[in-house]
């Protein structure tokens, strides 16, 4: 049965990543593709080929032997792939330390693992540095993450139980999902709830047990124009109105100061080499959390104290 469609590009990728010279098309058939037929087998890697020229990855055919021209191989050059060379300053560098930590998934890192130990089994002289270039990056602990990912990519039915913090008894839901965003810390799940008819939202850590496929890819379409992040908005529950308080530096921290309910100027703050504000929300916004955090060290959430601690526990994993 042929891998799943999004494992079987990150394969490929890194396939022709890895190589240091062309490879075979008979060769990535054997390693990638072992049990389609030929002209399936034909029919898929042209149709991975250039979908991964479409994400504007440069796949290169080239001679495998310059004597002869009957036969061309595939590679991926790393440095024609590489982004050029950025120049940051510090305080740049450090935003990107920090976010590079945040995309940690291990579906992928798994598939890569595997996508390397065949190609070094098979005897291939493979450059595993190329690898650096393309580490995908992002934190996925909830056990529904990687089902409901792979069912994204591929737009296939799941169906899985869910349990609503009202109710006493989870629920089973089926699903055609159309995408998953992050926001306040969490996982989100947005697709077309077919029990009900219409679009809903489910948070991954209020999943019970495993997600389960069902029927197989292409089942479905993704409305045209879909959002997402306003769908979550719009669908999501709203956390209960609750006060904020904020120690913001002078001259940062506009969206916050645009929405206050009151401004304190002049405050003591954590350190004297500035001058602090005190800065009051009635209603904070859904995703107070990542806004603190996007502000780095100019703005302290003081209250409420669940936040704050999830701004530490935060700030604390990623050091």
């Amino acid at each position: 049965m042929p891998a799943p469609k999004s494992e079987r590009l990150l394969n490929l990728l890194i396939m022709l990543l890895v190589q240091r010279r062309p490879i075979a098309k008979d060769r990535i058939r054997e390693l990638l593709y072992p049990d389609s037929r030929p002209d399936a087998f034909e029919k898929m890697f042209e149709r991975d080929k250039e979908e991964l020229r479409s994400l504007g990855i440069p796949v290169e055919v080239a001679q495998l032997d310059p004597l002869f021209d009957d036969e061309v191989g595939y590679r991926i050059p790393p440095d024609e792939f590489a982004l050029p060379d950025v120049e940051l300053t510090p305080e740049e560098a450090a935003v990107v330390g920090l976010a590079s930590r945040v995309w940690q998934q291990a579906t992928m890192a798994q598939a890569t693992t595997d996508a390397v130990r065949k190609l070094s089994a098979a005897g291939l002289d493979v450059d595993l540095t190329a690898l650096d270039i393309a580490q995908p990056r992002q934190t996925g602990d909830e056990p529904a993450f990687a089902t409901c990912w792979e069912a994204v990519c591929d737009r296939t039915c799941i169906e899985f139980e869910y349990q609503r913090p009202d109710e006493p008894e989870s629920r089973r839901r089926h699903l055609q999902p159309w995408g998953m965003v992050r926001t306040s810390g969490r996982w989100y799940l947005v697709g077309f709830d077919t029990d009900r008819g219409a679009e809903r939202v489910f948070r991954l850590d209020r999943v019970q047990g495993g997600v389960k496929k069902v029927g197989g890819p292409r089942a479905y379409d993704v409305p045209p124009d879909t959002d997402l992040r306003e769908t979550i908005e719009r669908l999501a529950p709203v956390p209960a109105a609750e006060r904020a308080v904020l120690l913001v530096r002078k001259g940062t921290g506009h969206s916050f100061r645009r929405r206050a309910a009151r401004v304190k100027e002049g405050v003591d703050g954590p350190d004297d080499r500035t001058t602090w504000d005190c800065v009051e929300l009635d209603r904070p916004a859904r995703g107070l959390v990542d806004e603190v955090l996007y502000h780095g060290p100019d703005v302290v959430l003081v209250e409420p104290a669940a936040l704050r601690a999830e701004v530490v526990a935060r700030l604390e994993a990623v050091a």
